[in-house]
């Protein structure tokens, strides 16, 4: 891991030029809540792009400001093109943007575009987020977000040691061998339906035999699924330094599309037809009855207290728990994002009901991201947030 008081003596070389700080993230993912947020807390946005994905971000979003600085439109003020994302680890590039006095938000597309090695290692630039919980969102790492979970003493789906095991419905978790970021997940209520459905997605090259045998078999929790956006303030001097900024739920491929089809319907399907994907295509936003927000800060707490033991300094700003709530409304927290999580576009400029109540100003995860530079900066604790 790159010495933290390394990145501390750069980012200390921002505050001179305190003004030109700039807020950086992959034009991926969360990049559009990240820019959003922050040229609402007045800072200049660089979006770092892939040639052939560029558009959206350098065109479509590109920032237009008036003669005072003021953004009339659009939220990207700068976007670098790259021929890959990871062009960015290169050391000349990495310099360019501290130069520049970025600080960069680390989500989802960085660490799945980039080498996690070289980010931990040699990635200078100062990252607002823990850079250190970033390989614990892998679910082959001995320590994944499972086992901070289980040392948090968190609740999450049993996992099922063998494919012989399995008594009632489960959730085999693997990698798509085709589409490298998405998910080959399958269901299976018995070892005789688990053999056939795997070998019917290996036939069809949507998994592969060795992930099938690398995969993690989980009992599957019936109910409603919620990601649950929080954050964590280490700079916060008075009030609680964790909140609930917001709740989403996720549009999935093709599993939405088999369930808006009558049984029937679904029973008729062809063999290639029959197993849904789980491929992440969109989100939506939801609430909590309020009963249950009083387990939601139970379990954000015992997350971060976890980070904090395990993982110092511990999560720092953004983080996701994905979530299941079963018939007895219990929570099982099957996915952990230490980071900006997926569906924070969702409430991007209009907010969401908890995040905006407790700030009383539209606040998406993006804003109070930049709302968090914007108060180390005034506390001059910007070391504080970054690592």
């Amino acid at each position: 891991m790159i010495d933290r008081n390394e990145i501390k003596e750069i980012v200390e070389g921002y505050y001179a030029q305190a003004d030109k700080i700039k807020v950086g993230t992959i034009a991926s993912h969360s990049g559009l809540d990240i820019c959003e947020g922050a040229v609402e807390e007045e800072f200049r946005t660089l979006a770092v792009c892939q040639t052939g994905r560029e558009k959206t971000y350098s065109e479509y979003f590109r920032a237009q400001r008036d003669p005072y600085g003021r953004v009339k439109r659009g939220v990207v003020d700068e976007a670098v093109v790259f021929e890959k994302y990871n062009e960015i680890l290169l050391p000349e590039n990495q310099q360019k943007l501290i130069d520049e006095n970025v600080l960069f938000i680390p989500n989802r597309s960085f660490t799945s575009y980039c080498s996690i090695d070289e980010i931990e290692e040699s990635f200078r630039v100062p990252l607002v987020g823990s850079r250190n919980l970033l390989r614990s969102e892998e679910r082959g790492e001995q320590q994944s977000y499972y086992w901070i979970l289980e040392k948090a003493g968190l609740p999450f789906p049993e996992k099922i040691e063998s494919p012989k095991d399995i008594n009632e419905l489960v959730m085999v978790k693997l990698p798509h061998a085709v589409k490298k970021l998405e998910r080959g997940f399958f269901t299976a209520s018995s070892y005789r339906e688990y053999l056939e459905k795997s070998e019917a997605l290996i036939k069809q090259g949507v998994i592969t035999r060795e992930a099938l045998e690398n995969a993690r078999i989980e009992r599957y929790i019936i109910g409603p699924v919620f990601n649950l956006d929080m954050f964590y303030s280490p700079i916060e001097p008075e009030m609680s330094k964790l909140e609930l900024l917001g709740v989403d739920w996720r549009f999935e491929t093709s599993l939405d599309g088999h369930v808006r089809l009558p049984a029937p319907q679904q029973m008729a399907l062809a063999e290639h037809q029959l197993t849904p994907e789980y491929t992440v295509c969109g989100h939506n936003s939801a609430t909590l009855r309020e009963s249950l927000l009083d387990k939601v800060f139970e379990m954000g707490e015992k997350y971060v207290k976890a980070t904090q033991k395990h993982y110092a300094p511990g999560i720092i700003g953004p983080f996701c728990l994905q979530t299941c709530v079963d018939k007895d409304l219990n929570f099982y927290i099957y996915d952990v994002a230490p980071r900006v999580g997926g569906g924070t576009n969702v409430h991007m400029s209009v907010g969401h009901s908890y995040g905006n109540s407790l700030w009383r100003r539209p606040m998406s995860t993006g804003r109070r991201l930049a709302l968090e530079i914007r108060r180390a900066l005034e506390l001059e604790k910007l070391e504080a947030i970054v690592t």
